[in-house]
């Protein structure tokens, strides 16, 4: 009993991480119709700013954080919105799909030339000690990653739905030209989901990097995961990407713990497949009509 309560929190507190980047995945989705497939390098690359910041320019671990979050939500949030989304989505959804796979090979390949092709050490945010809970051993990071990202994510819904702006986010979500008919600025909603999108890759990369190490390919598994998450919760529903996250990083660790770690990276495909064939909206998603 205590084993499983170990892997238990341990996957909650992995799947809070992903419900992060599926969280961006979904708003993105739901503002402007955007599938961003360089998710995964949009989480990696906080954490090398982090390590520029702290290693190269000797600034204090909190401080970098900050900065770091800062550029993630003004490069990573404007002007990818700016550069890529923009210019492309007048040409349809598929370009755009394409321009952002692009732009997340060309992150990684970046990350590689300029900084190291090695895994390099992230420094811990928390103790690394452990507590007792009921007689499993858990350490004090899996609580605080768990607690930060649920955090994160309860306040980006309270921001959504008791806020002017939030309810103007959520109008120009469900229908942009009604939106505008009664004064929302669509244009800057749309814009804030970008920025919002940015802070949520920069926390998720601080929380998850110290586990995993800062590599440039951390991208290809986190944006897979995430946009795995997003789809078995439900692509339109945030609430959707929140539960698909958990699911996929509890199902992976106790897959691992008593199946094997071998084939771990396989359950959330299997668990893709089967959320598809018996319920293709997602577990919380609404389907969404579309004349023809």
């Amino acid at each position: 009993m205590a084993e499983f309560i170990q892997i238990l929190i341990s996957g909650l507190s992995a799947g809070s991480i992903y419900a992060l980047a599926a969280v961006g995945f979904t708003l993105l989705w739901q503002a402007s119709q955007t599938i961003n497939f360089a998710q995964g390098e949009f989480v990696m690359l906080p954490a090398f700013f982090v390590l520029a910041l702290t290693v190269k320019l000797g600034l204090p671990l909190p401080l970098a954080i900050i900065l770091a979050i800062f550029l993630s939500v003004l490069l990573l949030g404007a002007v990818f919105k700016k550069l890529v989304v923009e210019p492309m989505i007048q040409h349809g959804t598929l370009p755009l799909v394409i321009a952002t796979i692009a732009l997340g090979l060309l992150l990684k390949e970046g990350v590689k030339e300029f900084y190291s092709p090695l895994g390099q050490p992230f420094p811990s945010l928390f103790p690394q000690d452990v507590l007792s809970v009921f007689g499993a051993a858990v350490s004090i990071p899996d609580i605080a990653n768990f607690v930060i990202a649920m955090g994160t994510i309860i306040g980006l819904q309270l921001f959504l739905a008791r806020t002017r702006t939030g309810r103007c986010m959520q109008a120009t979500a469900q229908n942009p030209d009604v939106a505008q008919i009664l004064g929302v600025d669509i244009k800057k909603m749309v814009l804030y989901t970008f920025l919002i999108n940015g802070a949520l890759a920069a926390i998720a990369s601080v929380l998850i990097t110290p586990i995993y190490l800062a590599k440039f390919s951390n991208g290809e598994v986190l944006g897979l995961v995430a946009f795995i998450a997003a789809i078995v919760g439900g692509f339109n529903q945030i609430r959707g990407a929140l539960v698909g996250g958990l699911l996929i990083g509890v199902i992976d660790n106790l897959s691992a713990g008593y199946v094997s770690a071998e084939y771990r990276q396989a359950v959330p495909m299997l668990l893709l497949i089967f959320v598809i064939l018996v319920r293709p909206q997602g577990l919380l998603g609404t389907s969404e009509g579309r004349a023809v």
